[in-house]
C-alpha cells in the first residue's frame, strides 16, 4: 500500500466509461519523480469497469480518492473533485489523458498558490494508432496577453496547466452548463481574477484523440464558443480595457466565432454538420478580410487535427475528403466579406501545400498546381474551376524556377516551354530538340534574322551581339517547334487581346503642328551683361506686381526718410519700384546692368521727370557718389563669393554722404541662417550675411528694420544712431508659385542638393494619400487629411530634403538597380477626387513637389459611389481638370475603370477592365500610361500578370513598407498617410521619428 503525507499537488479526475483508458491515466503518475501526489478520481455514472478499476487501483495506493456520482458532466465532476482536493495546487487531468514522469518536477516550481500563478506547459496529441502528433508549443500569456488571448480561444490545453486551489474557489469553479470549452472558459476567468500564467518550455502533457469524443461535436464546439467570447466581451468592458481592434489587440467576438466554426468544420469533417448548420449558430459573421493568413492557420491545424496528419503534403493526399467541406467555408466567408477574400484564402492555402513538397500536382478551387519535368513535358489539361496557375519546374532534382500567374487554356508543350523560358528565365536547362522540325523552325528564324547577320558580317568583331542572336534564334526555334494546338493557352490569350485590341479606340496622336512647343537651347553667355539681357528678354520675369513684391515696396517705402533730396536706386529692373519711389526724393538716379531693363523702365516713368536712368554694373563700375538715399534691394546675393560682396558694399556705402541712409531688402536664406525659415536658392548668401557685412563698413550704423518670416528690410545711417528699432511684420500673402516653392519652414534640415551630394539609397517611401478635405463622413475620417495638415507634411518633407519622383523616373530608377541619390519620396493619390485639384494641388506646387493620380476612368467627372454607403459621396474631377494637371507636371495612372476590387473579377473581364482605362488616360493624356494602383489594394496570385498583359509597367498595392529594389514591380508598396492620426506621427512614418513637424 504506497501512502502520502499532504500532498503538494491534486489531479482532478472526471471518469465516464473509461475503462480502457484510466489504469494508464493513473500509472502516469505512479511513475512521477516525485511522489507527494494525490489523485481525486470521480467516477462521472460509468457503466462500464471504470469503477472496479479504479476501487482496484485506490486498494494499492491511498494517493488515489476514488469517488462515485450519478452522471453530471466533466466540469460537475471536477468541481467535485476540487472539493474534495487536499493540495493547495490543482491540475485537471482526463481519465484517457496522461503526463510525462517529470510532470510535477518542472511545474511545481513554477506555479504558485499564493500570487496566483499559473504554470502551462507544452503538449502533444496522440493518434488512436499511437502515433505521436508534433508538439503543440505553450504560448507566452504574460501580461494583457493572457486576457486577450483567452478572449479568442482557448490558448491551452486542459491537463497543461497547475492553478491554485484558492484562486478555482475564489471565482466559483468551472460552469458546469457548458459541454465543452468549460475550461477554455475558466482560464477566461482566472485571466481576468489577475492571474499570471508562466511558461514551461518541456513538452509534459499527452492528449489521446478518441473518435466520438463530446469536444469533438462541431455543433457543441460552436455553441459553446458563442457563449465563452461573449463573455469575455462582457468581462473586458467590465475591467474597461481597451477597445477591440488589430491596434489594441484584440480581437471582436464574432471573429473568434468564426475561428472556432472554421477550425471545428475543418477537424471534424463531419457530413451531418454542415457549414450552413454551423454558420446559423453564430449571431454575426465578420468580414474575414485581412486575417486570410490567420484564416489558412486555424483550417491546416484543425484538418491536421481531424486527419491526424503528421505532415502539411499529407493534406494532399486527403485532398478529395476535405476539399468540399474547406471550398463551403470560403463561400461561406466570401458571402460575408470583402469581395476576393476566399480567393486569397485559397491562394494562402494553397502555396503553403505546394511550398511542403513543389512536386506535387492538385487542385485546390481555382488554384491549380503542376510540377513539369523539363526531360518528359506532355501537355496538361486546364481543370475546369481553375483559372489561377502555380507551375514548377524541375531539372531531374534540380527546381530550375516557378510560374504564379492566370491561365486561361490548357498547358500544351508549346505553352509550358514559354513560361519556362521568357517567365522562369530557365531556358538553359531545356534540351534542344533533335528533329527536321526544329532544324526547319531554326532555319526560318535564322533567315529572318539575316539582315542582323549581315551587320555582324560587315561589322566585325561583335561576337557578343553574335552570340545574343544565335540564342534569341534558337529560343524561338524552340518555341516553334514545340507541339501546340489552337484550343493551349496561349493561342486563347492571343485571341483574347486581340479582341480586346479591336474594341478599344486608338489613342489620339498630336494634330499636325500641334506638338508640344520645345524652346530651342538658349544661347551661350559670356557676361554678366549678357546674362541679365537674356534674364530681361520676358517682361517682369520676377512678378514684381503680384502681392508678394507689392508688400515688400510698401515696407521699404516706409524707411524713405522725409525730405530726401538726392536718391540712388541700383538694379532698379524695370522701373517697376522706381515708378513708386520717385515721388517721394527730390531727383532720383535709376540704374540697371540690362539696357533692356532700362529701356522699358525709362517707358514706364515717361511722366516722372525727376528720374535719370542710366546703364550701370554697380559691382564693376564707380557709383554717383554724394546721395541722400540708395537702395539697393534683391540683389546683394548674386555676387559670387563674400569678398565680392564686402567689397561692393564698401562701394555702396561710399556713395552715402554724411548723415545719409542705405536701405536694402533681401530674403532669409537657409544656407547661411539654416535654423530659421528661409529660401533654397542657390546663392551664396542672404540677408544674414548682407547684413553683417554692411554693418561692418565704417561710418555705417542699422537704424531701422522690417523682419518678415521671408526678407527683411534695413536701413543704415551714415552717422551714429540711437539703438536700433526692429519692426516685426507679416509678408504678403498668396505668394507666387515659382518664389513658394523655394520657401522651407520650420528650423534646421537639410538641403535637397546636400543630400543628393551626401545620401545614396536603396528605398523609397511611397505615401499614399486619398483625399485631401476638412470635411466629410466620420466613417472615411482616415481617408481624409486636413488641408492644413497636409501642408504641414509636405513643409516637413521639404525641409528634410525629399524630392518627388512619378512613374517615369521611378521606373528608371528600378530598372537601373543603382543607388539612388539623395532623398527620394513618390507622392500617391487614389480616387482622382476634385480636392486634389482645389486643395492638394496648389500645396504641392507650393513646396515643389508632382504626384501620381490614380483615377477610376469610368467615373470621371462624376462622385465617389464606392463610398456611398458612408455618407454623401465626394466629387471627382473632370477629365478638364486631369489634363490641365497633367499639363503641369502632375502624373496619372490606373484605379481601373469602375472601382471594383481585382479580386473579385474573373480573369478575362479584369484583363478587358485594365486595358479600357489605360486607353481612356492614354487617349485623352495622350500620353503614354505605365502605373495602376488596384482599388482597395485587393491583389491576388493572378493580378499581377494580368496588368502586365494589359500594358502597364508598374502596380502600387496597399501593403504598408517602404518600397526597395527587391520588390516585385506589380506590388509595390505604400504607406498610408492616415487622416485620423496626430501630425506627430508622419515623421515616424517617413523614417525620421521625433522629428520637429508643425
Amino acid at each position: 500500500m504506497v501512502t502520502a503525507a499532504t500532498p503538494d499537488i491534486s489531479f482532478l479526475i472526471p471518469a465516464y466509461n473509461a475503462e480502457d483508458t484510466l489504469a494508464e491515466c493513473l500509472a502516469s503518475l505512479q511513475q512521477q519523480t516525485r511522489s507527494n501526489w494525490q489523485a481525486v478520481v470521480v467516477d462521472d455514472g460509468s457503466s462500464d469497469r471504470s469503477w472496479e478499476i479504479l476501487q482496484g487501483m485506490a486498494e494499492t495506493d491511498s494517493r488515489i480518492l476514488p469517488v462515485r456520482q450519478p452522471n453530471a458532466g466533466a466540469a460537475a465532476a471536477r468541481n467535485h473533485a476540487a472539493r474534495l482536493a487536499a493540495a493547495p495546487l490543482l491540475c485537471m487531468l482526463d481519465a484517457d489523458d496522461w503526463v510525462d514522469p517529470r510532470y510535477i518536477e518542472n511545474m511545481l516550481p513554477a506555479a504558485d498558490a499564493a500570487l496566483p500563478v499559473i504554470a502551462h506547459c507544452s503538449y502533444r496529441r496522440v493518434a488512436p494508432d499511437g502515433r505521436m502528433m508534433p508538439v503543440a508549443q505553450a504560448p507566452i500569456l504574460t501580461g494583457d496577453h493572457a486576457r486577450r488571448e483567452f478572449s479568442s480561444f482557448c490558448a491551452i490545453a486542459i491537463h497543461t496547466a497547475v492553478f491554485p486551489k484558492s484562486l478555482f474557489e475564489r471565482i466559483g469553479g468551472m460552469d458546469e452548463t457548458l459541454q465543452t470549452g468549460e475550461e477554455w472558459e475558466l482560464w477566461l476567468r482566472m485571466a481576468f481574477a489577475g492571474a499570471e500564467f508562466r511558461r514551461v518550455d518541456p513538452c509534459l502533457a499527452f492528449y489521446r484523440m478518441k473518435a466520438g469524443s463530446l469536444s469533438g461535436d462541431p455543433r457543441k464546439l460552436v455553441r459553446d464558443a458563442v457563449r465563452v467570447t461573449t463573455k469575455a466581451q462582457a468581462l473586458r468592458i467590465q475591467q474597461g480595457m481597451s477597445a477591440e481592434g488589430p491596434e489594441a489587440g484584440w480581437v471582436t467576438p464574432a471573429f473568434s466565432q468564426l475561428r472556432m466554426l472554421v477550425w471545428a468544420a475543418c477537424a471534424r469533417l463531419d457530413p451531418a454538420a454542415d457549414v450552413a448548420t454551423l454558420a446559423a449558430l453564430l449571431p454575426e459573421i465578420p468580414d474575414a478580410a485581412g486575417h486570410e493568413r490567420f484564416l489558412v492557420d486555424v483550417v491546416m491545424h484543425g484538418l491536421r487535427t481531424g486527419l491526424l496528419a503528421d505532415r502539411d503534403e499529407d493534406l494532399i493526399d486527403a485532398l478529395a475528403k476535405w476539399q468540399p467541406t474547406f471550398l463551403s467555408l470560403i463561400r461561406l466567408i466570401e458571402r460575408h466579406s470583402f469581395p476576393g477574400t476566399g480567393r486569397k484564402i485559397i491562394e494562402t492555402l494553397g502555396w503553403r501545400l505546394t511550398a511542403e513538397n513543389p512536386l506535387r500536382s492538385f487542385t485546390l478551387g481555382n488554384l491549380q498546381v503542376i510540377s513539369v519535368e523539363l526531360g518528359r513535358l506532355a501537355r496538361i489539361p486546364k481543370a475546369a474551376q481553375a483559372d489561377t496557375l502555380v507551375m514548377h519546374a524541375f531539372s531531374g532534382k534540380e527546381h530550375v524556377g516557378s510560374f504564379v500567374g492566370p491561365f486561361w487554356g490548357d498547358l500544351s508543350i508549346r505553352a509550358q516551354v514559354r513560361l519556362i523560358m521568357q517567365e522562369m528565365q530557365a531556358e538553359e536547362h531545356l534540351q534542344t530538340p533533335r528533329s527536321l522540325a526544329y532544324a526547319g523552325s531554326w532555319t526560318r528564324e535564322a533567315l529572318r534574322g539575316y539582315r542582323a547577320f549581315g551587320d555582324l558580317i560587315i561589322r566585325s568583331g561583335r561576337r557578343g551581339r553574335l552570340e545574343r542572336l544565335l540564342v534569341r534564334i534558337g529560343r524561338d526555334a524552340i518555341l516553334t517547334a514545340a507541339p501546340s494546338d489552337k484550343r493551349d493557352n496561349d493561342a486563347r490569350l492571343s485571341d483574347l487581346l486581340l479582341d480586346l485590341e479591336r474594341r478599344l479606340s486608338p489613342p489620339v496622336r498630336h494634330a499636325a503642328g500641334a506638338e508640344p512647343h520645345t524652346d530651342k537651347p538658349a544661347a551661350a553667355v559670356h557676361s554678366a551683361e549678357e546674362y541679365w539681357e537674356h534674364i530681361f528678354e520676358r517682361p517682369d520675369p520676377w512678378n514684381y506686381l503680384s502681392v508678394y513684391e507689392q508688400v515688400k515696396y510698401a515696407q521699404t517705402l516706409s524707411l524713405i526718410p522725409e525730405g530726401t533730396e538726392t536718391a540712388l536706386e541700383l538694379a532698379c529692373a524695370e522701373g517697376i519700384f522706381t515708378e513708386k519711389l520717385a515721388p517721394k526724393v527730390g531727383r532720383l538716379t535709376a540704374t540697371d546692368i540690362s539696357q533692356r531693363a532700362i529701356d522699358r523702365a525709362v517707358e514706364r516713368c515717361r511722366g516722372h521727370d525727376n528720374v535719370e536712368f542710366r546703364v550701370l554694373d554697380f559691382a564693376r563700375q564707380d557709383l554717383p557718389p554724394e546721395q541722400d538715399l540708395v537702395i539697393c534691394s534683391e540683389v546683394l546675393y548674386y555676387m559670387k563669393d563674400e569678398e565680392m560682396l564686402a567689397e561692393v558694399c564698401r562701394k555702396i556705402a561710399a556713395a552715402v554722404k554724411p548723415g545719409g541712409c542705405l536701405i536694402t531688402a533681401h530674403p532669409h536664406l537657409r544656407r547661411d541662417e539654416p535654423a530659421r525659415t528661409g529660401f533654397d536658392w542657390g546663392h551664396p548668401f542672404g540677408v544674414g550675411t548682407i547684413k553683417q557685412v554692411l554693418a561692418s563698413q565704417a561710418g555705417l550704423a542699422l537704424e531701422e528694420t522690417v523682419d518678415t518670416a521671408l526678407y527683411a528690410i534695413h536701413r543704415f545711417r551714415k552717422a551714429a544712431v540711437a539703438d536700433p528699432v526692429l519692426r516685426v511684420e507679416p509678408y504678403g500673402t498668396p505668394i507666387d508659385v515659382d518664389v513658394a516653392r523655394h520657401i522651407i519652414y520650420g528650423p534646421a534640415g537639410i538641403a535637397r542638393e546636400a543630400a543628393c551630394t551626401t545620401e545614396v539609397t536603396a528605398q523609397i517611401p511611397i505615401l499614399m494619400y486619398h483625399r485631401i478635405a476638412e470635411d466629410g463622413p466620420a466613417a472615411l475620417r482616415r481617408f481624409r487629411t486636413p488641408p492644413e495638415i497636409f501642408r504641414k507634411q509636405m513643409q516637413f518633407l521639404r525641409r528634410h530634403g525629399y524630392y518627388a519622383v512619378t512613374t517615369p523616373t521611378l521606373l528608371d530608377l528600378f530598372h537601373s538597380g543603382k543607388p539612388i541619390q539623395g532623398r527620394p519620396v513618390m507622392l500617391t493619390f487614389d480616387d482622382a477626387y476634385l480636392d486634389f485639384r482645389t486643395d492638394a494641388f496648389p500645396i504641392l506646387a507650393e513646396n515643389d513637389f508632382s504626384a501620381e493620380v490614380f483615377v477610376v476612368t469610368d467615373k470621371v467627372g462624376g462622385r465617389s459611389d464606392w463610398d456611398s454607403a458612408h455618407g454623401e459621396p465626394a466629387g471627382l474631377m473632370s477629365w478638364a481638370d486631369i489634363l490641365e494637371l497633367h499639363k503641369k507636371g502632375i502624373s496619372f495612372g490606373s484605379h481601373l475603370a469602375s472601382h471594383t476590387p481585382a479580386s473579385a473579377i474573373d480573369n478575362d473581364a479584369l484583363l478587358a477592365e485594365a486595358m479600357r482605362s489605360r486607353n481612356a488616360l492614354q487617349t485623352r493624356l495622350t500620353a503614354a500610361v505605365d502605373s495602376i494602383a488596384l482599388p482597395y489594394g485587393a491583389t491576388d496570385f493572378r493580378v499581377p500578370g494580368i496588368l502586365e498583359l494589359a500594358g502597364y509597367g508598374i502596380g502600387f498595392t496597399t501593403r504598408p513598407a517602404t518600397a526597395t529594389f527587391s520588390d516585385n514591380l506589380f506590388a509595390l508598396p505604400r504607406l498610408e498617410v492616415r487622416g485620423d492620426r496626430p501630425l506627430e506621427a508622419f515623421p515616424e512614418l517617413i523614417g525620421l521619428p521625433g522629428a520637429f513637424i508643425g
